[in-house]
């Protein structure tokens, strides 16, 4: 998840606490297109091919009004080609989508870029892009698949964040001063590159093609799938939530190394910039060993991070993305950036492979990787298991007084330190209970049986009583909803 200032602690030290509407677009239409609903002609299309992209998704609470659960993407193509001289990005996003319900429109979250045409199973439409919403007149039929493809261009726009941290920064695409790219978007903001669905609930497949002027290069989530010319192409065969997508274009230098059993991790960093951190980003082998003991096997076939032009860093599948906005590194910035980049890699357990339904279980992806983060400090530092509950008992009264219990928190104070620390005290109180073989046995459990998944509070509590054979639901509830810390 986006970095935040989580701990930061020297071997000699003790533990310290260390998103807005627009105009109406113009529609954009064939000549062939009728301005009233239509069923679209027969097409035959296999779509068992994207049926690892199928979701189930749910409404959000916290923004309503970011994605639906009235469709479910299976299937994102990106065609997108980058000029830096001009800061025009040309897209061509082709989506497979099952309606959830029969209906007479479809719409997606987009920023508004200027159409050039949009398809549904090859009929043109006429759509609009409202208030950040791409809508247009079709028929559909629940659970009946459709195709839309929809080229758009245009300069990339920001939105705002809904949080009140340290490190908060404008969501979604971001170009920088020398004409290159990045993204952070969580909890939303994918929209700002491609037509999405975005919301956690909804996870789909991705093939992603970014072509960039010669010298350039581009990087994004999955696996890298080759490339032709100054066109690079990634592909996720495991479904990926869209906040979770990232992308990044600039004068990069690559580095590929293995990590545990020959895993392929990939790191690029832009020389002259991100020097300081090369050899922290070359210890991942390291991190995902760590992190493999306790957890069990890293849940996709690559990994990897970019470094890009920020303040934060966020779990973005398979290639985290890691900000390098910190001036001269020293030792201290150093075991930060280290501790916030192990962080980043558990969350591709939990988080990325094991996805909250909705933003209210934030709790559920943070409190993980922050206890993951917390035993690797502890191993690092040779701090006592009471050093952790002296830290996590002081730091969790302050963090409930100021922002209230991890398992509520509001749609304004989005990511902030409640849903990390506070959770993973819980998790403090759970593994002194079970012991550490049942304890990791029971993480185990929870991202291998359950990958490429979606969850919640309740199916977290039932997986624990399941696991352990006891029932643990009234200490995790008290450490979730309490407005004090449970004693």
């Amino acid at each position: 998840m986006r970095r935040v200032p989580l701990l930061s602690v020297l071997a000699t030290a003790a533990l310290v606490a260390g998103c807005t509407s627009t105009p109406p677009a113009k529609p954009i239409a064939s000549a062939e297109a009728s301005a009233e609903a239509s069923a679209s002609p027969a097409v035959t299309v296999d779509y068992a091919a994207w049926s690892a992209g199928r979701s189930e998704p749910s409404a959000d609470p916290l923004y309503p009004k970011r994605g639906t659960d009235k469709l479910d993407v299976l299937h994102y193509a990106l065609d997108l080609t980058w000029d830096p001289k001009t800061k025009n990005l040309t897209g061509t996003a082709t989506l497979q989508v099952r309606p959830t319900a029969d209906a007479k429109q479809l719409s997606l979250d987009f920023m508004p870029y200027e159409l050039d045409s949009v398809t549904v199973d090859e009929a043109p439409v006429t759509a609009t892009v409202t208030d950040e919403k791409l809508t247009f007149p079709t028929t559909l039929t629940a659970d009946k698949p459709v195709t839309m493809v929809v080229k758009y261009h245009g300069e990339p726009k920001t939105t705002p964040m809904p949080s009140h941290r340290s490190d908060t920064e404008p969501l979604g695409l971001t170009v920088t001063k020398d004409g290159g790219l990045w993204t952070m978007q969580e909890p939303f903001g994918a929209f700002t590159w491609y037509p999405a669905n975005d919301q956690p609930s909804d996870e789909a497949l991705y093939d992603i093609a970014v072509t960039v002027p010669e010298g350039w290069s581009a990087i994004a989530g999955g696996t890298p799938a080759g490339q032709d010319g100054s066109t690079f192409k990634y592909r996720s065969t495991d479904p990926v939530a869209t906040y979770l997508t990232t992308l990044a274009v600039g004068k990069y230098t690559k580095v590929t190394a293995k990590g545990p059993h020959d895993l392929p991790l990939t790191y690029w960093y832009r020389p002259g910039t991100d020097d300081d951190v090369v050899a922290s980003l070359k210890k991942s082998p390291d991190y995902v060993k760590f992190l493999e003991e306790r957890f069990g096997p890293y849940p996709f076939p690559s990994g990897g991070i970019v470094m890009v032009d920020s303040a934060s860093g966020m779990e973005t599948q398979q290639m985290i993305t890691m900000g390098g906005k910190h001036g001269k590194w020293d030792k201290d910035a150093q075991s930060g950036f280290e501790e916030d980049l192990l962080h980043e890699y558990a969350h591709q357990w939990f988080g990325d492979s094991v996805t909250p339904t909705t933003w209210k279980d934030l709790w559920l992806n943070e409190g993980w990787a922050t206890y993951a983060q917390f035993l690797w400090e502890q191993k690092v530092y040779n701090l006592t298991d009471a050093q952790l509950e002296t830290f996590f008992r002081a730091r969790d009264a302050e963090l409930r007084k100021k922002l209230g219990p991890p398992g509520s928190p509001l749609a304004a104070n989005f990511a902030e330190s409640n849903v990390y620390i506070c959770p993973a005290a819980m998790l403090q109180q759970l593994h002194e209970k079970l012991g550490d073989k049942a304890f990791f046995a029971l993480g185990t459990a929870w991202v291998q049986k359950q990958k490429n998944t979606q969850q919640d509070r309740a199916t977290f509590i039932a997986f624990v009583k399941k696991q352990t054979g006891k029932d643990y639901s009234k200490l995790i509830n008290t450490w979730l909803d309490s407005p004090t810390t449970p004693a």
